[in-house]
């Protein structure tokens, strides 16, 4: 792995901060390189010299939330499913303007398709025991019915279509899962 220098951390940093600006103001569909770069104060050619295009940068920001996410799923992997999905929701509520402008893009499947993957694999491994009684097909199903359910939720709690808390809806989710497994 090659090792970057201050001035490099230092652009894609700026570059990020730039494109998350242009992300919250602009929305997704919206953002361009050139406009990255001014932004940033760059020029284009900089740009590119870290990223292919918008959604390279995306994808790279995108996973960097998720391993974050990651590492908030490990940390609670020993509480139960309502008290888990309280901390869970708290990350996205956290990051709302964020994944928002991402849920209201029509341009960004690769995310939409992380995050589905990423919430089946962390209900695969929250949900062993009970899924390891189901046949192959069945356990499948309900990994993919219940994953996509979960993002459902989360995309319209992330554009204020519930009327609800976040605790309430974050408990109401645990509770599903639990109950449908």
């Amino acid at each position: 792995m090659k090792v970057m220098d201050r001035r490099q951390i230092k652009t894609q940093s700026a570059i990020k901060t730039s494109f998350l600006t242009l992300l919250e103001n602009d929305g997704f569909d919206e953002i361009t390189v050139k406009g990255i770069a001014e932004e940033a104060d760059i020029g284009r050619k900089t740009f590119y010299l870290h990223y292919i295009d918008k959604f390279e940068l995306l994808d790279t920001i995108v996973d960097s939330y998720l391993l974050e996410l990651k590492e908030i799923c490990e940390y609670k992997k020993d509480i139960d499913l309502s008290k888990g999905s309280i901390i869970w929701f708290e990350f996205f509520e956290e990051n709302k303007a964020f994944f928002a402008s991402l849920f209201k893009s029509t341009t960004t499947f690769s995310f939409r398709r992380k995050l589905l993957t990423f919430i089946k694999d962390d209900l695969e491994a929250r949900t062993g025991t009970a899924l390891d009684e189901m046949d192959e097909v069945k356990k499948k199903v309900t990994l993919k019915f219940l994953s996509m359910a979960v993002v459902g939720v989360v995309e319209s709690f992330l554009l204020d279509e519930l009327d609800a808390d976040m605790e309430d809806v974050a408990v109401q989710v645990g509770e599903l899962v639990y109950h449908n497994l």
